[in-house]
């Protein structure tokens, strides 16, 4: 707050002021552009291709193991076979031939589902690896791009850091200077629009901020800065173009 009672020009050059501070704020802003949520998204995007190459890796694996096993059931049901033919040759009655054979044929269709089910796990894997390599190549293109965000908007940064820092030091000191019902209407105002603009100069008899008419007669009001004067249109507050004039003069 200030210190002293202020006159109505002192609150409006005040604004002015703080105006100025923060639409050069914002050009700094659109010099960076889209880069910030540019960098931000790919980000998320390559922390989301990571966990599904990883849980594909994963699956891949499983697989391999599944295939693996199904492998080794087919190798013992083979030695089983071979087991089973030589003790053909040694049976004594019907009975234990029929369970031999029974037996042998329980091992050849253990094969079967051994081959069918290896047959579908290649098949998986084939689908599996291929979606791996489409992903770990998204992924090498995402943190190519992310890299050159990255490099554009850090030259962005170095370039404009140090004069970013001083305009954000400035704006807090006006900004302690305004009275807070003042800097509360400022703040709603300059949300309100996407060129961030809550204080117009009044232009050609027209708001600088919406470009609508205004009275002679409030332009004088303007003019004589007695009372802050908002545009009836769109809310700016509208100061006499002399006040924009002066600033300029002194940056």
């Amino acid at each position: 707050m200030a210190t002293k009672e202020l006159t109505v020009a002192d609150k409006l050059k005040q604004l002015v002021e703080l105006q100025t501070i923060d639409s050069k704020k914002d050009e700094i802003k659109i010099l960076k552009g889209e880069l910030p949520m540019e960098v931000s998204d790919l980000e998320d995007e390559i922390i989301g291709l990571e966990t599904r190459v990883n849980k594909v890796e994963t699956s891949i694996e499983e697989v391999s193991v599944e295939i693996n096993k199904h492998t080794v059931n087919i190798k013992e049901a083979e030695a089983l076979i071979e087991r089973y033919n030589s003790q053909l040759d040694n049976v004594k009655n019907n009975r234990e031939y029929d369970a031999l054979n029974k037996e042998l044929e329980l091992q050849k269709l253990e094969i079967q589902l051994s081959e069918k089910r290896i047959r579908e796990a290649n098949t998986a894997k084939e689908v599996k690896e291929t979606s791996l390599t489409t992903a770990v190549e998204k992924l090498e293109k995402r943190k190519g791009d992310l890299e050159t965000k990255k490099v554009e908007l850090d030259k962005i940064i170095a370039k404009t850091e140090k004069d970013e820092t001083k305009l954000e030091k400035a704006s807090t000191k006006v900004r302690k200077t305004i009275e807070d019902r003042l800097i509360q209407s400022y703040d709603k105002i300059r949300t309100s629009y996407r060129n961030g603009v809550a204080v117009a100069p009044v232009n050609r008899a027209s708001c600088g901020g919406c470009f609508n008419r205004i009275p002679p007669q409030t332009i004088i009001e303007i003019s004589s800065m007695k009372n802050i004067i908002a545009c009836e249109y769109c809310g700016r507050v509208l100061v006499d173009p002399s006040l924009i004039e002066t600033k300029k003069k002194k940056k």
